[in-house]
């Protein structure tokens, strides 16, 4: 009685309010940011808790949490241990809701279509789990995606009887243009191609996708197909998000997924699944959610009422709150240093990283030189020297890189906000030396 009582007298009254309140504050903490505030680079680095004798290329991989994120964490974690089940009730609709209402106004995008997950993975998993698909009907995916997209694709397919078919999107990741890939997409489009999965900025090699050249080109083709025909473009955007700055409607696609917890500086477990209203009812929930509007209609409470499809995508069950509930933070955080600071200031490094390895005779860069093609993850082998052993005599000196996860293996840097041009030139120095 105590749960259906407090949520007769609270429940009610946040939900809808405290979404429209939250989206208030994090357009007003927004507009508020100026470059004359944005911290300097040695202040946003100085936030972090890295160990400060390791030069970290890898910082992509798993977030360091930023001070903000870790003030938040241990807030809700200490109100937690101190009164769990009053805090849940009376503080989580409000710290969700600033959630969603911040990572909106930093997408860009309508809160109600945005679903809270724990990974890229567990994204990918959820939506690809419960697509709509017929038997005659096949996802096109490439060669260049995680695993994680493969498995989910591969799964779906088998319950549905859908089939699954894999192209090649460039023959040099290094050479490639935006018209190779543009024409790589559309040739391969038939009649039976529902889903189009593909990764914005690939691990792989540091391929960034023109993912709005891509849906431009499916445009014509979805203009003469009906509804439940049409290419829907999905995009495992986890190493775009938190770098370019991008707004999910410039990218055109239908589907957008991504963990919050690498570029982004978000809590550890966390992420997100964003849909377009019109994309959205192609797809089912698989695990059931536990927003208050659904929760209290089944305890009939309330009336039947519309729910937001993103609360209906949400896994419901209990988290990891005090992680989930701090992301606003790392929004907040991208803002507070201004999304097209960050972007420059990634994209700066990268070339800086690029332009001293294509000099080296005894490199074979794998990512493309321009800002348009690659965004922070640089791939490349050094002659004759296996990849981990390249990562092995970095380490050494006292920079962490890392390898490629896939099947064909290759050294990988990323030079980001946590680390400085001196560093990258470092690094460099210590590439030359490696040796087989």
């Amino acid at each position: 009685m105590y749960r259906r009582d407090f949520l007769v007298r609270s429940g009610q009254i946040i939900g809808a309010a405290a979404l429209a309140s939250a989206l208030r504050s994090a357009e007003v903490y927004a507009s508020s940011q100026t470059s004359a505030a944005s911290p300097s680079w040695e202040e946003v680095r100085s936030s972090f808790n890295l160990a400060p004798d390791l030069i970290h290329m890898s910082g992509f991989f798993l977030a360091s949490h930023p001070k903000p994120v870790r003030q938040a964490i241990e807030e809700h974690r200490r109100a937690l241990d101190a009164n769990p089940i009053e805090y849940y009730f009376g503080h989580g609709d409000k710290a969700e809701s600033a959630v969603l209402a911040a990572a909106a106004q930093y997408l860009g995008v309508d809160a109600a279509d945005i679903a809270l997950t724990d990974s890229t993975t567990m994204g990918l998993g959820l939506l690809y789990s419960g697509l709509k698909l017929r038997a005659d009907q096949e996802i096109l995916t490439t060669t260049h995606d995680h695993y994680s997209t493969e498995t989910s694709l591969r799964l779906r397919a088998e319950r549905t009887g859908a089939s699954v078919r894999k192209i090649s999107l460039y023959r040099d990741a290094a050479t490639k243009s935006v018209a190779e890939i543009v024409e790589s997409v559309t040739r391969s489009v038939t009649a039976q191609t529902r889903v189009l999965a593909v990764t914005w900025v690939h691990s792989c090699t540091g391929v960034k996708l023109p993912i709005r050249a891509i849906a431009d080109a499916l445009k014509p083709i979805n203009a003469t197909r009906d509804e439940q025909d049409r290419v829907l473009l999905c995009v495992d955007g986890v190493h775009g998000l938190g770098v370019d700055g991008t707004e999910l409607p410039e990218l055109g696609c239908d589907f957008f997924i991504a963990g919050c917890h690498k570029w982004m500086f978000g809590p550890r477990g966390t992420g997100l699944v964003w849909g377009t209203p019109a994309a959205w009812p192609a797809a089912t929930a698989t695990i059931p959610t536990f927003d208050d509007a659904t929760y209290t209609m089944w305890m009939q409470i309330r009336p039947q009422q519309a729910v937001p499809i993103g609360a209906t995508m949400t896994p419901g069950g209990f988290h990891s709150f005090e992680h989930r509930w701090a992301l606003d933070r790392a929004f907040q955080f991208h803002q507070t240093i201004g999304k097209p600071r960050v972007a420059e200031r990634i994209h700066v490094l990268n070339r800086q990283l690029k332009e001293g390895l294509v000099k080296m005779p005894t490199i074979k860069l794998y990512t493309p030189m321009t800002d348009e093609l690659s965004a922070g993850i640089v791939c490349f082998d050094v002659n004759g020297v296996r990849a981990d052993s390249v990562v092995e005599q970095l380490r050494k000196k006292k920079i962490v890189a890392s390898v490629t996860p896939y099947k064909t293996l290759y050294t990988r840097l990323a030079p980001g906000l946590l680390t400085s041009a001196a560093e990258v030139e470092t690094t460099l120095a210590a590439v030359r030396e490696v040796r087989g």
